[in-house]
């Protein structure tokens, strides 16, 4: 007889957030499979209108403890851009390097603290330490760097208080900026010990075609401004975002699910590796050959392989922007002036889990206007979509067995949910 089962698991864990899998096999067929967000919606863009548009960063940064410093920036951009600010050099780079400290952040702890036990054969971080004490520590001693990075450009790493619009009101001094450089230089032997650990493992043998989009420049592997690009297309500017995500609603989501020229489409490692893999730093290279790692990948669960490739990048790209900023000398600086009191910008970065947009519009210096497109809603339906094909492959398998694996592709995406779930059109008249 053709397998029957039923999968119920309330809530995933090693995720953010909340979020169910429900599937329901019958006789062989698949009669349902979803991906159920049952986060409370989060109106953060209800809470900016009306305030001073130096306050939306601030605001925006609390929307996620992880991503606080890409919120934080793409809402910075989204004002400039409206208000007709040009940011000095000198700000650009410590953006891109407090950018850099979250992202390396972000997915130490995703590979290292959430991944890993999976990979390794344990049920959580804990039983980790238990079995493999070394992997916990290496992990963490990574992320105090990364953390120590972003503190030191923006005050603290978690919701950032020294980036302002125009600029910053803290400046790291040489001193802290050395130090920080050669533990990172320090930490090549772990990033080494840490693409080891990936060869070692074995990720289930899933492919699917979809659409991958991420930020794109021609200069250099792109994680701030740029333009949008896809596998399928572009660019487009970012002004164009709405027409890329598409956001609608579905019955069994508090999340928005998004769609382009496919009914879904990936954002994140994967796919900024897919449309970036070329500029990245050589170190970075070597370790996507090392981990088998390829711009033709389709293979969901190689998102945490392509998030280990940007440690890589990032710690090397970190090493050269500090050097940068010594050579040329951090100076204490006012912020950039604003040009005018109204107008309207989007600003978009790379987070971890993927693209982030933030579009504001301002009246008299208050926000009238906002809406943000966040990363993991982009990829629930590409998520739903990967766990419909994925089923019917594993019919056979026990319900353990397939339990698992569905809790390992959600996971694979890194989804920060809590930050998925926004519902809200506001707009003050």
């Amino acid at each position: 007889m053709s397998q029957t089962l039923q999968i119920d698991i309330h809530h995933i864990t090693r995720v953010e957030g909340h979020g169910n899998i429900v599937v329901d096999v019958r006789k062989g067929k698949l009669v349902k499979c979803d991906l159920e967000i049952v986060e409370a919606p989060r109106f953060f863009e209800a809470m900016l209108l009306g305030r001073p548009y130096d306050q939306a960063s601030h605001l925006t940064s609390r929307i996620c403890g992880i991503c606080a410093v890409t919120h934080g920036t793409a809402s910075l951009k989204a004002v400039e851009k409206a208000l007709g600010v040009e940011p000095s050099e000198q700000t650009k780079r410590l953006r891109k390097l407090n950018l850099f400290g979250e992202m390396l952040d972000s997915h130490i702890l995703h590979v290292y603290l959430l991944v890993a036990p999976d990979l390794l054969g344990v049920e959580s971080v804990i039983s980790l330490a238990q079995t493999d004490i070394h992997v916990v520590e290496r992990a963490l001693r990574m992320k105090k760097v990364a953390g120590d990075l972003c503190a030191a450009i923006c005050g603290r790493h978690t919701h950032p208080i020294a980036m302002v619009v125009g600029g910053f009101t803290h400046f790291p001094s040489a001193e802290v900026l050395e130090s920080i450089s050669k533990r990172l230089e320090a930490m090549r032997t772990d990033l080494d010990n840490a693409v080891e650990l990936i060869q070692s493992c074995q990720l289930p043998a899933f492919e699917r075609e979809t659409e991958f989009i991420a930020l794109y420049t021609k200069e250099e592997y792109c994680f701030i401004d740029g333009e949008i690009m896809s596998t399928e297309g572009g660019p487009w500017p970012l002004e164009e975002y709405r027409s890329i995500t598409n956001e609608h609603m579905v019955d069994h989501s508090t999340a928005k699910h998004a769609r382009h020229q496919r009914q879904s489409f990936m954002v994140g490692a994967l796919a900024r590796y897919k449309l970036n893999h070329d500029k990245l730093h050589p170190k970075a290279q070597a370790a996507a050959v090392a981990l088998g790692l390829t711009p033709g990948c389709i293979n969901p669960y190689m998102i945490s392989v392509a998030q280990v490739v940007e440690i890589v990048h990032c710690t090397e790209g970190a090493i050269d922007l500090i050097q940068q900023l010594l050579d040329r000398g951090v100076v204490s600086e006012d912020p950039a002036p604003v040009a005018r009191s109204s107008g309207e910008g989007v600003g978009a970065c790379e987070a971890p889990r993927g693209t982030l947009y933030h579009h504001y519009e301002i009246q008299d210096g208050l926000v009238s206007a906002a809406n943000c497109v966040i990363p993991t809603a982009q990829n629930l339906a590409n998520i739903e979509a990967d766990m419909r094909a994925w089923v019917p492959q594993q019919l056979g398998c026990t319900q353990e067995e397939m339990t698992m694996s569905l809790e390992m592709l959600v996971r694979a995406y890194d989804p920060c949910i809590s930050c998925s779930a926004h519902m809200i059109k506001v707009k003050c008249v």
